[in-house]
């Protein structure tokens, strides 16, 4: 026993100096001491013992894992499989049977996407298919070693994964998206970057199914799969991800249960039990050094050869090193024990195996043994760093690969009227509400292809999603013949364009006929709630198309098949942490808001923050009123007030002096030459638009309007639309159209003020009356028409509820001077209301959402959704403070941060930065040097405009303050 020692000590240190053996530690004197005293103090039974890894779940009864445990305490095994359960069952259960073993046992689990493949309340990573389509192994190898981390957490040393059998045959029913795919390269690669990933957390990898499971129709769980190729084949295909992980390190091999003719002579003998593929191929030829599992022993592909404990003894004579779930540990032990002592086992064969597993032990720290700890092991399996993760996987899988005419992502919003179809059986909904965050998206249904058709006819754009489960990769994947059909008849219906999402297996396209209809095809590989969502965002162009295929799906679409697509810089969403925020301190906003409700500052709010290009907070809080029962969401919809002047006038003024319809230096009096006269007519665009020009800071045009008791002059109003009495104050309120002209004409008798500087609506009348004069339509239109219908802002509206129901519309006041009711869905600014609802300086309803789409594209310097909308110089003219060195900070119509102490911003800003307030309690601010979008949105005029409490508080600018704070680094 000295002799061996000394023999196994020489060996650890040459391996470990050569750095070929996968077991060894970097201590590797340290290990092969202690790997050397266990062996020594171990009985036959004991060692023996160590060769056997059962199975048992969590959610087994008590019964059960009674029997386990005495299977530890009477044989000696070496090691347990978990399959079903929950993490702290499992935990608990791994402690028990920890405490009662003599030796500490190697705790295992086939845990290829996550724990989830086996476990309740764990995280599902993607699938191997999934991560075989990106192109980026950084990434996999990210997924490898958090579920490596996920493992390590919860006690377990050996996670039976990756898979890296080559799918070459689409009807395999065992493998399939268990695959990276049918490329040998990209399967060694992206079994590589798993594994190196995994490993790195402390969990042993293992690599699957040797010699290669990947081409066959025949599942091994219920019988015995024929491999049926030549050897030349063997090497080129299955066997390259074995032998490329094995130069890399890989710690084990899982063999699996297969006839293959080509490396077996014995006819029917499984690969598990054939000591020409073990010892011969994998430990002599290709040089493997690892531990050597079995496949499950229970499987129909072996519990045919032989029976109380022959298989186990033909597996352990192949060349296995470990017995995977067999089915009788006690006989197989008496089998293997009968063999040592007729030396057909030899001492040497023994410790070979033994001393391995040891290493191994070693290896993942069973050398100084510690229980899995149980507090917070729900949220250290199922955290934020998982959800990044896995974001990012997905968002690199998606995978495109069809694009006719450049379909995707989807430009010229303004034309497109777009409808979806669902097919499948499984959930759509993330996927259809986050389409509609771009476009307005209606979904069609009909329970006939004639009355589907006659439907679809309405739309330009249809897109169709094939949804089934996401719940295991073993699941059914493929269209319905019915579905097939519609999906034909549909493309063949050049009404439209049309895209199709496959929620599934790629291999579900191989079933449709023709493409040739079909403009655009996009494979999300899974039916998860992100990849719905991140798939909407690709096919809006939110973000970029990287993923290749994997597999062939189709004749188009062979393996390795990509059309990648370029981000046209429209708004993703994501987490906070992906875009460098601390979440925590960000969710400081929600603390900050529910203060302002609770201290009666406003009844409901929105507030939504963007940061390089991902809309990473957008929440509703509170109600509409203080008596709602609704509660405010984030599709509600608010008066804006004046950031009506950054969102609806200003955009038309940039727009028009790229033009050169107007120009920052012309005066009132050439823009309206009514004013040749007034004292106002050598104000200019800039010092207007800059608030410089001495104008009033507003003009009460309703006070003359009212009769002696302060109620609407019957004079100038009528209760419902007459000859000219058009503009629309409220349903119940109607102006006479004569006195437009009396609001230009007051203004024109206005005299300037002596300071300089001085915040005023004023101007933007003055725009207003000038843009509808060269545009030749009204303001609401011509912007409607330029910015928001193109860019997508669905929910911004002038007189909001020609176009959207009341309930959406958060009221602004209850009334008691002018309109003498609660205002809701009209503009709450008199003098807009005045001129029917759109005013230069007010008027304007939008949400959260759409606020900062436009203020992206600002940011953006003009462009936004694959859409120049403004130049970068003329976005960089008006961003511009002219009248700094007066201490006027105001930009040309945007906001700037304040020169002094006291301003519109925390004071932690960019001078970059631009952005507007609102009388009602609104507030939006862009940085560019941050890349911050930030919108607060709120009716705190409700049910007074004279409620200040807001204004007092400095809540909207605190706010921005934690959201500046939240920044890491």
């Amino acid at each position: 026993m000295r002799f061996f020692s000394v023999f196994s000590l020489l060996f650890f240190v040459i391996l470990g100096a050569a750095a070929q053996h996968p077991l060894v530690t970097k201590d590797s004197l340290a290990q092969s001491k202690w790997v050397d005293a266990r062996y020594s103090e171990m009985t036959l039974d004991e060692k023996l013992g160590q060769l056997f890894m059962v199975m048992v779940g969590s959610d087994q009864a008590k019964s059960s894992t009674d029997k386990i445990k005495a299977l530890i305490k009477e044989q000696h095994i070496g090691g347990v499989i978990f399959s079903t359960g929950g993490p702290m069952r499992q935990a608990k259960l791994t402690n028990e049977f920890q405490s009662v073993s003599k030796l500490p046992l190697m705790i295992g689990l086939d845990a290829e996407w996550g724990l989830a493949m086996r476990l309740d309340s764990t995280y599902a990573f993607p699938w191997n298919m999934t991560l075989g389509a990106i192109t980026d192994n950084t990434v996999v190898r990210k997924v490898g070693r958090r579920i490596g981390e996920h493992a390590k957490r919860l006690g377990v040393h050996i996670n039976f994964a990756p898979d890296i059998d080559i799918n070459t045959n689409p009807k395999n029913p065992i493998i399939g998206n268990r695959s990276f795919g049918e490329d040998r390269e990209n399967v060694a690669n992206k079994g590589i970057a798993f594994m190196k990933g995994m490993e790195s957390a402390g969990v042993l990898a293992s690599g699957k199914h040797f010699p290669g499971h990947g081409d066959t129709e025949t599942d091994s769980h219920k019988a015995l799969p024929m491999i049926n190729f030549t050897r030349e084949r063997l090497d080129s295909v299955e066997l390259y991800p074995f032998r490329r992980l094995i130069d890399e390190g890989l710690s084990s091999v899982m063999v699996a249960h297969l006839e293959v003719p080509a490396l077996e002579l014995q006819k029917e003998l499984p690969s598990s039990l054939s000591e020409q593929i073990i010892s011969g191929l994998l430990k002599e030829e290709m040089n493997f050094k690892g531990l050597v599992f079995t496949d499950a022993l229970n499987m129909k592909g072996v519990t045919n050869h032989g029976k109380d404990g022959d298989a186990e003894l033909a597996a352990f004579m192949a060349g296995n090193d470990i017995l995977l779930m067999p089915t009788q540990v006690d006989k197989a032990k008496e089998k293997l024990a009968k063999a040592y002592e007729k030396g057909r086992i030899t001492e040497e064969r023994l410790a070979s195996s033994v001393k391995k597993i040891l290493m191994a032990k070693y290896k993942v720290g069973l050398n100084r043994y510690k229980p899995v700890e149980l507090k917070n092991l729900y949220e250290d399996l199922n955290s934020r760093t998982d959800d990044l993760i896995y974001e990012e996987a997905i968002e690199k899988a998606l995978t495109v690969v069809k694009n006719n005419f450049y379909l995707m992502g989807v430009k010229q919003l303004e034309n497109k009227k777009i409808a979806y179809v669902k097919f499948g059986d499984a959930n759509s909904d993330p996927f259809l509400e986050e389409l509609n965050k771009y476009a307005a998206v209606k979904q069609v249904n009909a329970s006939d292809i004639g009355t589907l058709k006659t439907k679809l006819k309405d739309y330009n754009l249809v897109i169709v999603g094939l949804h089934k489960s996401n719940e295991s990769p073993w699941k059914a994947y493929k269209f319905s013949k019915r579905e097939l059909q519609w999906l034909e008849e549909i493309a063949n219906q050049r009404t439209s364009n049309l895209i199709l999402s496959v929620f599934a297996k790629p291999y579900a396209l191989l079933d449709v006929p023709s493409f040739k209809s079909i403009d655009g095809v996009v494979v999300a590989y899974q039916n998860s709630e992100l990849a719905q969502r991140k798939t909407a965002q690709l096919i809006f162009g939110a973000i970029p198309g990287e993923g290749k295929l994997p597999v062939t799906a189709h004749s188009d679409f062979p393996v390795n098949t990509q059309v990648r697509l370029k981000s046209l810089l429209r708004l993703g969403y994501s987490y906070p942490e992906r875009v460098g925020f601390d979440a925590a301190k960000l969710a400081q906003i929600d603390t900050l808001v529910r203060h302002g409700i609770d201290s009666l500052m406003f009844p409901g709010a929105q507030v939504l923050v963007a940061r390089k290009g991902k809309v990473v907070y957008n929440k509703g809080f509170g109600k509409p009123t203080y008596d709602s029962k609704d509660s405010i969401t984030t599709e509600h919809i608010y008066d804006l007030a004046s950031i009506t002047k950054i969102l609806g006038t200003l955009p038309m003024i940039m727009k028009m002096e790229e033009e050169g319809d107007i120009k920052l230096n012309n005066t009132f009096q050439e823009l309206i030459p009514e004013y040749a006269e007034s004292e106002l007519k050598n104000v200019t665009v800039l010092k207007a638009l800059s608030h410089y020009g001495r104008l009033p800071a507003w003009i009460a045009f309703y006070v003359a309007t009212l009769d002696k008791n302060r109620k609407p002059s019957k004079e100038f109003y009528r209760t419902e639309p007459t000859d000219g009495f058009s503009y629309k104050v409220t349903d119940k309120l109607y102006l006479t159209d004569a006195y437009n002209d009396s609001i230009y004409n007051r203004i024109g008798r206005q005299s300037l003020k002596s300071n300089r500087y001085r915040y005023s609506d004023v101007g933007y009348y003055v725009m207003k009356k000038y843009i509808e004069k060269v545009g030749k339509k009204r303001l609401d239109k011509q912007v409607d028409e330029f910015l928001y219908k193109p860019i997508g802002a669905l929910n911004t509206s002038y007189n909001p509820l020609e176009k959207f129901p009341k309930n959406r519309i958060v009221p602004t006041e209850v009334d008691k001077y002018y309109r003498y009711e609660t205002v809701q869905g009209y503009v709450h600014d008199m003098g807009a209301a005045m001129q029917g609802g759109v005013g230069g300086h007010a008027g304007l309803f939008s949400n959260a959402g759409d606020i900062a789409k436009i203020m992206q594209m600002y940011l953006q310097d003009g462009i936004y959704g694959g859409t120049r909308f403004l130049d970068a110089r003329t976005v960089k003219k008006f961003n511009t403070c002219y009248f700094c060195d007066e201490n006027v900070r105001r930009g040309v119509g945007f906001d700037k941060p304040q020169l002094k102490d006291g301003g519109p911003t925390c004071g932690c800003v960019s001078r970059k930065s631009f952005g507007h307030s609102g009388f009602t309690g609104t507030y939006t601010w862009a940085d560019p040097e941050e890349e911050i979008v930030y919108v607060f949105l709120s009716n705190r005029t409700y049910p007074s405009s004279s409620n200040t409490l807001l204004i007092k508080s400095g809540l909207r600018t605190r706010i921005q303050k934690v959201i500046y704070d939240a920044i890491v680094n």
